[in-house]
């Protein structure tokens, strides 16, 4: 068995930068939800270097690992009806998952 690279894609993003999550299809196990791709969020927190899902999956560890953030949304913004303004949601997304607000 071949050794893993332990190569990690630099983070694009830093605490505060809004994001958005990309509308990518499903067509793999993933781990972003369908209620927050197009939504616009915050980053929380840098999380850890990992692989993609898939790739683990599919013994793909050569490949390299990704920055895990987590994005810190207003629950109005994935919800409308939602009644409260202020609450929030938090989850995880891998670096490819995610694309910079530039407005």
């Amino acid at each position: 068995m071949q050794k893993a690279k332990t190569t990690n894609v630099p983070a694009r993003f830093k605490i505060g930068d809004r994001v958005r999550v990309r509308e990518l299809p499903a067509m793999f196990y993933s781990r972003t939800q369908m209620y927050t791709r197009g939504v616009v969020g915050t980053v929380a927190r840098l999380n850890y270097f990992d692989f993609m899902p898939q790739d683990e999956a599919w013994n793909r560890e050569n490949d390299p690992q990704q920055q895990y953030y987590i994005v810190r949304f207003r629950q109005k913004d994935l919800w409308e009806e939602y009644p409260f303004e202020n609450d929030t949601l938090q989850s995880e997304f891998p670096d490819s998952a995610l694309e910079p607000v530039t407005h």
